[in-house]
């Protein structure tokens, strides 16, 4: 008996020699190879526009900022001459709408009576022109609107002029209407400004 417990002690030694230890492993084994990770993706190729646009872009706002460098803040009370000279043409605007309606040359109802679009522009214009009086930023971009508006209608009407001599009375208006939009740019932006501090006066 004691010889074959001694032979079983040696057969595990032997056995116990022969296995690898489980430390002594490498770690590479347990990390998947290198061949099997995903491939990194490579960026899309710029197209051939989209540096023009940036280049577009970049001069644009250098250009909007040299204009802000440039402009010169109004003076407590100071009114710029067109927004005084769009607050005319806006009264003179509401005083055409009342002749209309006056008259029945406007878009009215069955009755003759002036209808709710004449009364609502009267309204607007006579508004917007008190604003910009009181030098608003947001009379004179109402008023801008109010242009647009009237710009894009003569441009509608010349669609049905049949004769030359009628289509002078509507570019007549196109190009004073766009002259003031067009005038009234710079104001707009002046009156974003904070006020420029009045001068001492000299001793």
């Amino acid at each position: 008996m004691g010889s074959r417990s001694r032979k079983r002690g040696r057969a595990g030694a032997d056995l116990a020699t022969k296995r690898p230890d489980a430390a002594e492993r490498p770690a590479a084994a347990d990390s998947p190879p290198a061949t099997d990770r995903p491939p990194a993706t490579e960026p899309a190729p710029e197209q051939p526009g989209d540096d023009g646009l940036r280049r577009g872009y970049a001069r644009g706002r250098a250009r909007d900022e040299e204009i802000r460098a440039g402009l010169q803040p109004l003076a407590p009370g100071e009114r710029p001459r067109p927004v005084t000279v769009a607050a005319i043409v806006a009264f003179a605007f509401a005083i055409g709408n009342v002749l209309a309606a006056l008259t029945g040359n406007d878009i009215s109802s069955a009755s003759g009576d002036p209808s709710i679009a004449t009364a609502v522009t009267t309204a607007l214009l006579l508004v917007a022109g008190l604003g910009m009086l009181a030098r608003q930023y947001w009379a004179v971009l109402g008023f801008q609107t109010i242009l647009g508006l009237q710009i894009v209608f003569f441009s509608l009407y010349l669609i049905g002029v049949q004769k030359v001599w009628q289509a002078i009375i509507p570019l007549v208006a196109i190009g004073l209407l766009g002259w003031l939009f067009w005038k009234l740019v710079r104001p707009m932006a002046q009156l974003q400004m904070p006020t420029r501090p009045p001068r001492d006066p000299a001793p």
